[in-house]
């Protein structure tokens, strides 16, 4: 506020400066649908390691591709995952101490929730408190917790229980001691290893995992936010890559499902990464099937599909490798490209090799790659030296014959990085005066976030101007506009496109002749 000066002297007035940084957000948070041995049921769940999924579902499972895929970006340089689980039919283990004083039932639905184990033990100093072990079985994990038959106490057995990552209570029984499990004979012994269910424990049974997983549950549905709808759930949280590993090993995504996915990248501004279907086993195959698009115009630019699925041995079952779909692998090339270069640099070359992997499930010559990349199609290819490596980055608008302005991955990635930071970035424009001084704020902060995105050198141009523009006035924004409560703010840039073909021209220096 203006000083209202009253008495002779110096007075401070501090200005604001108008200067409200635009963060730049992330590029390669990835977000995973499928099925996972355990875990909660169609809700987003943000991991940052591979051992965060074991903890929370279950690790790798030869029923779950999705498993594979999330390994795969972790060892291929990711780092940010969201995780969706879908199940059908799956039910949850349950069990009750002697005397039904302790009902317990397992975190989640499936067969992993049979593994737990819940012992009562009696405290000698408080006759209203007791306590119960849980142990899960299969990885001797433990929890303990102290729970009281006071209704009102914060220990009361389903709060005491709250923080449990085993157990859930279903329902409350009637505010009494539970019947305590025997001591153990002998000092020392385990009751869980050395007792009989029943007498030093008791068990949780009938856990299943269900049936086969098919489209309908990872589609879900938008009403429910369920399947890939339950990204939905997630507020200021984005994800920028998605990936939709198939329900079963030797299946597929079908069309319609990846058609709706597409749509919803294009809404969230992500890009969907696109497995071919497992009948694509040769570059015949891929040719005539990339001829009827699994994604349509217009999201179709916010997809790309790369060939073929890769070989990987099973560490689970072991024995010969087996064919997996390598959207985990691309996407955690794109972060790891994302982190040393930028999101502006095409993930695929050299640098973009595929780790953890024995193999590709077809090879192909230079001319059969050049024939799979004019129809929109990245090829992964394996060299001498080199190894296997991601060799294409164009969008399913990719096709030399569409012609599309969002050719390749790199250049649209970039402009769905620009519009989301700029989304959330210019937030507090919302609601002030719309006039010049509104107009020059939004140039500043604007010029100033590309400014230093052409320093990092996302753009093309030697200077500024041939980079990028940023236009915020009355050209832009009429009277009309106003009186609508409209401000209209255009930014252009000049986007890096990847030298995808290397042409060097060659000719012999004819000899100097003597006249």
């Amino acid at each position: 506020m203006p000083v209202s000066p009253t008495y002779p002297g110096v007075y401070i007035e501090e200005i604001p400066s108008g200067v409200r940084t635009i963060t730049a957000v992330s590029t390669s948070v990835t977000a995973f649908v499928g099925r996972a041995p355990k875990g909660d049921a169609d809700k987003p769940i943000f991991i940052t390691s591979f051992a965060d999924f074991e903890r929370r579902f279950g690790g790798l499972s030869s029923d779950s591709p999705m498993s594979y895929a999330v390994r795969d970006f972790y060892l291929n340089g990711g780092s940010q995952a969201i995780i969706v689980r879908v199940h059908k039919d799956a039910k949850a283990a349950a069990g009750a101490s002697k005397g039904d004083k302790v009902k317990l039932e397992a975190k989640s639905p499936g067969k992993w929730g049979s593994d737990l184990r819940f012992r009562v033990e009696l405290v000698a100093s408080d006759p209203k408190l007791y306590v119960v072990w849980i142990r899960n079985k299969a990885t001797g994990a433990e929890e303990k917790f102290i729970a009281s038959i006071d209704a009102d106490s914060t220990r009361r057995l389903d709060r005491a229980l709250s923080s449990s990552s085993f157990v859930a209570v279903p329902a409350l029984v009637p505010a009494a001691l539970p019947d305590a499990h025997d001591a153990v004979a002998n000092a020392g012994e385990d009751p869980f290893d050395k007792g009989t269910a029943g007498s030093h424990y008791s068990e949780l049974k009938d856990g299943a995992d269900g049936t086969d997983v098919t489209d309908t549950e990872i589609k879900g549905t938008r009403a429910a936010k369920s399947g890939i709808y339950a990204l939905l759930q997630l507020d200021t949280q984005l994800f920028n890559i998605l990936c939709l590993p198939p329900p079963k090993a030797d299946a597929d995504i079908q069309p319609d499902t990846w058609k709706e996915a597409a749509v919803l990248c294009q809404e969230k501004r992500a890009m969907l990464l696109v497995d071919p279907p497992a009948g694509w086993t040769s570059v015949d195959s891929a040719a005539t099937g990339a001829a009827t698009p699994l994604v349509t115009a217009p999201a179709s630019r916010n997809a790309a599909l790369f060939f073929p699925r890769l070989l990987q041995v099973d560490p689970a079952a072991g024995g010969p490798a087996k064919t997996v779909v390598s959207c985990g692998a691309v996407a955690g090339i794109f972060a790891r490209t994302d982190v040393s270069r930028g999101v502006w640099k095409a993930p695929a070359g050299m640098d973009a090799a595929i780790t953890a992997i024995q193999g590709l499930a077809v090879t192909m010559s230079d001319l059969e790659n050049g024939r799979l990349n004019q129809l929109g199609v990245n090829c992964l290819r394996t060299f001498p030296v080199i190894g296997s490596v991601v060799w294409g980055s164009r969008t399913l608008a990719g096709a030399d014959l569409l012609a599309d302005e969002y050719k390749y991955v790199p250049v649209r990635r970039t402009a769905l990085f620009l519009e989301e930071s700029l989304y959330r970035g210019l937030k507090w424009v919302v609601f002030e005066p719309n006039d010049e001084p509104l107009w020059a704020q939004i140039r500043l902060n604007v010029g100033a976030f590309m400014q230093d995105l052409f320093r990092q050198g996302a753009f093309q141009g030697r200077t500024p101007k041939e980079a990028y523009f940023v236009k915020c006035d009355k050209e832009t924004t009429i009277q009309n506009d106003i009186d609508k409560g409209i401000v209209n703010i255009v930014v252009g840039f000049a986007p890096l496109k990847p030298a995808e073909f290397v042409i060097v021209k060659i000719q012999q220096m004819a000899g100097q002749v003597q006249a």
